[in-house]
C-alpha cells in the first residue's frame, strides 16, 4: 500500500487524492496510453510532438487515477466486481466527471442499435 504524502491536493469531488512519488511507482517499461495521449496532449495545446518524459509523466497519473479509482469501486460493490453503478456512485459528486460518463454509455447503446441495425440490413439481403 502506498502511504500518503504531506502534498496531497483534493480532488475536483472534494476527496483527497493520494499522490505517490515517481521512485514508488516504479520502473514501468510497458505504455498503453502514449499514443493516445500525445494526441490528447496537441489537442489542448502541446507541440505536435511532445516530449516523452512528459507524455510518459501524464500516462503515471492517469494509470494512478485508474487504479486509485477501481479500488475504490472496489470497496463499494460486491467483491472482485466493479460495475458502472460503482463508477457512476463514485463520480456523483463531480457533475463534469458524471455528465461525460452518461453521455459515454448512451453513445454506447446508440452505437450498439446502429451495427445491429446495420448487420440486420446486410444478413437481410444475403
Amino acid at each position: 500500500m502506498h502511504r500518503k504524502d504531506d502534498d496531497s491536493d483534493e480532488g475536483d469531488d472534494g476527496q483527497e487524492l493520494e499522490v505517490i512519488p515517481p521512485q514508488e511507482l516504479g520502473d514501468k517499461k510497458k505504455r498503453f496510453f502514449s499514443k493516445e495521449l500525445r494526441c490528447m496532449m496537441y489537442g489542448f495545446g502541446d507541440d505536435q510532438n511532445p516530449y516523452t518524459e512528459s507524455v510518459d509523466l501524464l500516462e503515471d497519473l492517469v494509470i494512478q487515477y485508474i487504479a486509485e479509482v477501481t479500488h475504490k469501486a472496489m470497496e463499494l460493490g460486491r467483491s472482485g466486481k466493479v460495475t458502472v453503478e460503482d463508477i457512476m456512485f463514485l463520480m456523483r459528486k463531480d457533475k463534469r466527471k458524471y455528465s461525460r460518463i452518461k453521455d459515454l454509455l448512451f453513445m454506447n447503446e446508440e452505437l450498439k442499435k446502429a451495427r445491429k441495425a446495420f448487420d440486420e440490413v446486410k444478413y437481410a439481403s444475403v
